[in-house]
């Protein structure tokens, strides 16, 4: 029979190898929580995360771009078969939704922006990129609707207050006003004549 002192021999060796053992497991395991905090979170069925999507045809040209730019915006970009950018939908940097059209060169043709969530402008322009029309809502609920020359000067100015008072006003080539009728809050109706030489007629205010 063996002795006592080789048995707690025994006994010691047999602690010392089931303690290397656990170490062994507990390594093997936060090795393996580690690798799972670095992998990306998993992501719900049928979810793509991607930072850029472009879309292309069947003969390898793109037509489509989805992706976000180094402030955050994010837009969408469909262009033509010569791949020129044609339609946009995206958002600006200062968060303000946008949509807008363009020529194949690249020049605005129409273009709705929604500035601080509640005034919203669409402005109409020729393939030189010149602003003809616009008509818009303003921050303080005032609406106004343009009419420019080739140049893009307002000519011709439709509006309403915000007390809802509407008006309209004349411009000339040098951005004179020469004709403004108006309403005023208490309805009544005022129109203005200006000529050339500063001569100035005004209507007798009707109620």
């Amino acid at each position: 029979m063996d002795s006592l002192d080789t048995r707690l021999e025994r006994l010691d060796a047999r602690y010392r190898r089931l303690q290397g053992l656990t170490f062994a497991a507990l390594v093997v395991a936060g090795l393996g929580l580690g690798a799972a905090a670095l992998r990306d979170p998993p992501t719900t069925a049928g979810e793509l995360i991607v930072s850029r999507l472009v879309l292309k045809d069947a003969q390898g040209r793109t037509r489509a771009t989805l992706d976000t730019n180094k402030t955050g915006g994010a837009s969408l970009v469909l262009r033509d078969s010569e791949g020129r950018p044609r339609a946009l939908l995206g958002m600006g940097e200062d968060d303000s939704p946008r949509l807008r059209f363009s020529t194949a060169g690249g020049e605005s043709l129409a273009e709705l922006i929604v500035f601080s969530d509640e005034a919203p402008r669409l402005t109409l322009s020729n393939a030189g990129g010149v602003d003809l029309f616009a008509v818009g809502l303003q921050v303080d609920g005032s609406s106004r609707l343009e009419l420019a020359d080739a140049n893009g000067l307002p000519r011709a100015i439709l509006g309403a207050d915000e007390n809802g008072s509407p008006g309209l006003v004349l411009v000339d080539r040098r951005g004179q006003t020469r004709a403004a009728l108006r309403v005023g809050r208490s309805d009544e109706a005022s129109l203005v004549l200006e000529g050339r030489d500063g001569a100035v007629f005004r209507a007798p205010s009707v109620q």
